[in-house]
């Protein structure tokens, strides 16, 4: 899907399966956060993708003990039903100290099967 399908929208018209996910992640909430995925569902990261949500889980795990940080919402887009981006800015102590980040969201029966988080 190319980035010119996505149209800008009110952050509260996100999926609730993208706003309970954004606000788990923020929470460090692991369990709330794998309830938003679907059990198939896929994960990319920093160029490695997590497939499962067994998978999922370590990712978690990982990036949330890693470094403290805080995460502002700062753009919502949507392209059609299924799919979905949440720009946000990141600050804290990992190298470079903020970074903005795409959270491209796609979504099947009202769960979140696939998530990209890039530059």
């Amino acid at each position: 899907m190319t980035d010119s399908a996505f149209r800008p929208i009110d952050a509260a018209l996100l999926p609730d399966a993208v706003t309970a996910y954004l606000r788990a992640h923020q929470a460090r909430d692991t369990a709330a956060s794998l309830a938003t995925f679907t059990p198939d569902a896929a994960v990319t990261d920093e160029g490695r993708t997590h497939e499962g949500i067994t998978a999922i889980q370590s990712w978690l795990e990982r990036a949330g003990s890693q470094y403290t940080y805080t995460t502002t919402l700062t753009g919502a887009y949507r392209a059609d039903d299924a799919h979905y981006v949440a720009d946000h800015r990141l600050e804290g102590d990992f190298p470079g100290g903020v970074a903005d980040l795409h959270f491209r969201f796609t979504l099947r029966d009202g769960s979140i099967e696939r998530l990209v988080i890039e530059p």
